[in-house]
């Protein structure tokens, strides 16, 4: 990384209250409310991790009813109706099978949250793009970062409505991709950062640009669940027709971090980020680099309309 970019990267630190942070942790209580931070879990709710199939998706009740696994020590198989956010509920269909965490509330009522899909075929090409990223990451060793001019990694991840996505799915067309999380509190940041993705989008598309995907990928997957995605989207009126919000196991997203340069850490109650967008070109070569939310729009739109 030149000195330039390494300067750009740490001049955009985001850096969140103690307070913030601890809305982050295992005490979480599921999707925000229009892509805000949740509550703070109580003491006298019990969780769980859960399997099952969806029987019903009740979108009146906002609730799903499930047919689940035994949860060893706590419940046995049955079919129970759980409440979940709407962008799972959204995502829902009958017969789908998920995993999530069940969550019992201290009135004896029962919700659904970090939903995933679950599914053999998808579950096994997620985890083996994982692994041939993590190889790739290890063999680039220092030179893992890709500066303008290569290829973008291959990767597999879940979109917002929770199907399998890699970059061959995008080829012959121009893509902008950004890195957020959806409970970023900081305007100045990831707020920031796709308001500006959603006016290229809106721009290109004035310009007469036909061949552009926006993507975002979430620097917090743990949370940011395809469910939690598509809240974060729909909250904001976003068209996703050509924009897809991305999430998938920790280890992929942390070597897609990596390879684009991207900061992201935890350090105690504190957690780091920078920014960076990237342009890449139909053939999947890596063409403009900005770091930083505070971008021009303008820049991106001409370099789409050329």
């Amino acid at each position: 990384m030149n000195a330039n970019a390494r300067r750009g990267l740490l001049q955009f630190l985001c850096l969140l209250s103690p307070l913030m942070l601890a809305g982050c942790g295992q005490g979480d209580t599921g999707a925000p409310a229009a892509g805000g931070p949740p509550a703070a879990a109580t003491p006298a709710e019990i969780r769980h991790p859960l399997v099952g199939a969806v029987v019903k998706v009740d979108v009146e009740r906002g609730t799903l009813l499930v047919d689940h696994e035994a949860i060893a020590g706590y419940m046995p198989a049955m079919v129970m109706e759980f409440k979940v956010g709407p962008g799972d509920l959204a995502n829902a269909k009958a017969g789908q099978r998920l995993r999530g965490e069940l969550v019992q509330e201290e009135a004896g009522e029962f919700r659904l949250e970090k939903i995933w899909p679950l599914d053999t075929a998808s579950d096994a090409a997620i985890a083996s793009a994982a692994n041939t990223l993590r190889q790739d990451t290890t063999i680039r060793g220092k030179r893992a970062y890709r500066e303008v001019g290569e290829n973008l990694p291959d990767f597999a991840l879940y979109d917002q409505s929770g199907s399998v996505v890699s970059p061959a799915r995008f080829r012959g067309k121009r893509i902008v991709i950004n890195f957020i999380y959806t409970r970023c509190p900081i305007l100045t940041m990831c707020p920031a950062a796709t308001e500006r993705m959603t006016s290229v989008q809106r721009q290109a598309k004035a310009a007469g640009v036909t061949n552009l995907e926006l993507i975002s990928i979430t620097l917090e997957p743990e949370f940011d669940t395809p469910g939690v995605l598509k809240q974060y989207a729909d909250d904001r009126g976003i068209d996703t027709t050509n924009f897809s919000f991305l999430t998938g196991p920790e280890s992929a997203i942390k070597d897609l971090l990596r390879q684009f340069g991207v900061i992201a850490m935890a350090e105690g109650s504190i957690l780091q980020h920078t920014l960076t967008t990237l342009l890449i070109s139909e053939t999947g070569r890596i063409v403009h680099r900005v770091d930083g939310s505070n971008w021009d729009v303008q820049e991106f739109v001409d370099k789409l309309s050329r």
